[in-house]
């Protein structure tokens, strides 16, 4: 029977939270926690700079972690960085219903952009389909992929902090202006840090090869090492047959595109799952620098 939805997120692998910081890294880390924890902190530049509840639960202990280490520790840089993360998810409209699903909704009857399967990490997986390209409005079109953006984070289980981009280029598909890929790739490198697991991309033709060509140099190296072309995501260990779309990418998984289908269970699941996060951050305090591991439940699942 073929799939129309989403498939669940696995559950917890790990027995404990990964990671462990040196002694300079916790210290670092304690003191952008400190800065963002003060009572008369406010977002700088910014109207009414009080942290709202999102925030907060934004600007987690990963999170803070995931900047300092894309600003190689350097503890003003991660300081300035999240701050102008702040500033521009309240300009792109996250918390005043700006950037809903309602306004992306047009660009996504299509099946150009499809959040289905995980990697053998857990990573989420994100099909990209260049071909089924409905619309011409670059505005609403970058705000489409920052939705799903955020919702492949939001399907990402406890201990998992990226994502996978599987993108393919087969039927006649275009590659976007280069004003539109920078863009896009600013807002990923700028305010995604650390979020891109890995970018594997099948049946590139010349002209868009070419176009790859113009935009790498314009892509930080540790992103660069990332990018995978024509890769075998089983021989390579990637991801298992089980997880994987059969169309294009080998996988057996009968995947079909219904966007009456798909759309609701992708909000609904998503919104659930931000729900239950957002309790969880209220159970254990509501404030700055809590573990996005407690926050998903790693504490209980292990």
């Amino acid at each position: 029977m073929p799939d129309y939805i989403p498939l669940e997120v696995p559950s917890c692998k790990l027995s404990e939270k990964p990671g462990s910081l040196t002694e300079e890294q916790v210290q670092k880390r304690d003191e952008v926690l400190a800065h963002f924890s003060k009572e008369s902190y406010q977002i700088p530049g910014v109207e009414k700079g009080d942290l709202l509840d999102e925030e907060k639960m934004w600007l987690s202990d990963e999170c803070i972690q995931r900047y300092l280490r894309a600003s190689k520790w350097v503890l003003h840089t991660a300081i300035e960085r999240l701050e102008d993360t702040l500033k521009w998810r309240r300009e792109y409209g996250f918390y005043d219903g700006t950037l809903s699903e309602g306004l992306v909704e047009p660009e996504s009857v299509t099946g150009k952009e499809i959040i289905f399967g995980f990697d053998v990490q857990g990573r989420p997986a994100t099909y990209m389909i260049p071909s089924r390209q409905n619309t011409s409005e670059p505005p609403r079109q970058l705000q489409f992929a920052v939705w799903m953006l955020e919702r492949a984070v939001d399907l990402m289980g406890p201990g998992v902090e990226s994502l996978d981009l599987l993108i393919n280029f087969a039927d006649r598909a275009k590659n976007p202006s280069l004003g539109t890929a920078r863009q896009m790739l600013h807002i990923l490198q700028s305010h995604y840090p650390e979020r891109l697991g890995l970018a594997l991309i099948i049946n590139v033709p010349f002209l868009v090869n070419a176009f790859f060509k113009m935009i790498m140099p314009f892509v930080d190296p540790i992103t660069r090492n990332k990018v995978k072309f024509n890769p075998n995501v089983f021989e390579d260990g990637i991801m298992t047959k089980d997880q994987v779309m059969k169309e294009w990418w080998d996988g057996d998984r009968e995947f079909e595109w219904d966007h009456s289908k798909y759309w609701p269970a992708l909000v609904k699941t998503c919104a659930e799952r931000r729900a239950e996060q957002m309790g969880r951050w209220r159970d254990l305090g509501a404030k700055v620098g809590l573990s996005e591991w407690d926050m998903k439940g790693g504490s209980s699942a292990s």
